[in-house]
């Protein structure tokens, strides 16, 4: 059995026996965690060892885990800061910043790593402009140039504790007020603009750095009537033959509001696979999931299939082992250093 085309989520702390059934449909490919799904290491450990022993090969298991706001495990992991922490001491002190930013991203997928997880999706490359407060001090910078420096630093910190990363929310999402979670975003800039701007750090890690790419449900209407995640043109012409991008591409959530505009949810499903995805998300909607697996019960993408198996983390130590190494006690310390202690929960 290949993995699938589908990303689905989980209700509670453990799979339950409909659970079980539904991960083993043909078109499950992978397993998004949250916050609702973990109450401490031991638990997730428990819980993604049964995920990956449920076939074979076994189910990617994702978590957004970025820091600052967006980190869905916090008991027992550190509490990495957001982004824009790096950011701001980027312009004071570069070297430290980017340091810093290797070891933030070590740090985070080491502990992932350390209790299974293979994937967290990140890091965001939006610029800050200010103007999104969805991803507001969850971007590194308002300047290309330093995101991508600061991203690059991090992506090698994931590398090396054995996970591959993932870019979003390309082309970018930095520059729109609306949320794509309650609202269908529209950027009104032409592509040449874009290209000088939000895509830099998208062209310039994409090669080899990036393992995969999550579009924006954002709507630019210059360039396509559709938002990249359902469109040939945004992520055949330009994300892969334009930049060269090889790796895996995830839809976002198709329950978001964003989505909308590529119909119902197993519609989207359908849509973002023939535009170019690999792998499809769908949350927080269990009906809507058996109506997308229904649909795509026969899907099959050869290259997707390679893609995919590539995202499986690597070989890590286990959380004592982890615990107990310098490189960790160290990487805790440094990481403390970008804010106030009493702002930051660590293990």
């Amino acid at each position: 059995m290949s993995l699938g085309p589908v990303m689905l989520d989980l209700q509670g702390l453990q799979l339950d026996a409909e659970e079980r059934e539904l991960l083993r449909h043909p078109a499950v490919g992978g397993v998004i965690l949250f916050s609702r799904n973990f109450t401490d290491p031991e638990q997730i450990q428990a819980l993604v060892t049964e995920i990956h022993t449920l076939r074979e090969p076994r189910l990617l298991v994702a978590v957004d885990q970025e820091g600052g706001r967006v980190q869905r495990f916090r008991e027992g992991f550190t509490r990495i800061p957001p982004a824009a922490r790096l950011g701001a001491l980027f312009e004071q002190e570069p070297k430290r910043a980017l340091r810093l930013a290797e070891t933030g991203g070590w740090l985070m997928a080491a502990e992932l790593r350390a209790v299974g997880v293979d994937l967290s999706l990140a890091p965001v490359l939006d610029l800050g402009r200010g103007l999104s407060e969805v991803i507001g001090d969850r971007a590194f910078h308002r300047l290309p140039d330093t995101v991508t420096r600061l991203a690059q630093a991090w992506i090698e910190g994931m590398h090396r504790a054995g996970m591959a990363a993932t870019g979003k929310h390309f082309p970018g999402h930095g520059s729109v007020a609306a949320d794509s979670h309650v609202d269908i975003p529209r950027d009104e800039r032409r592509l040449e603009e874009l290209l000088l701007e939000d895509v830099v750090p998208f062209e310039r890690l994409c090669r080899n750095d990036l393992a995969a790419i999550m579009p924006a449900h954002v709507v630019y209407p210059h360039v396509d009537p559709m938002p990249p995640g359902f469109s040939r043109h945004w992520l055949q012409e330009i994300l892969r033959r334009r930049l060269g991008f090889q790796g895996v591409v995830f839809s976002d959530d198709l329950t978001m509001e964003g989505a909308r505009v590529a119909g119902d949810t197993e519609s989207a499903a359908e849509l973002a696979l023939e535009a170019g995805c690999d792998m499809v998300l769908v949350c927080n909607d269990r009906a809507a999931s058996y109506r997308v697996l229904d649909r795509l019960r026969h899907h099959d993408d050869p290259t997707s299939h390679l893609r995919l198996v590539r995202l499986h983390g690597r070989p890590a130590p286990l959380r004592a082992e982890l615990m107990q190494s310098q490189a960790w006690k160290q990487a805790v310390n440094a990481v403390a250093g970008l804010e106030p202690p009493q702002s930051l929960d660590l293990v």
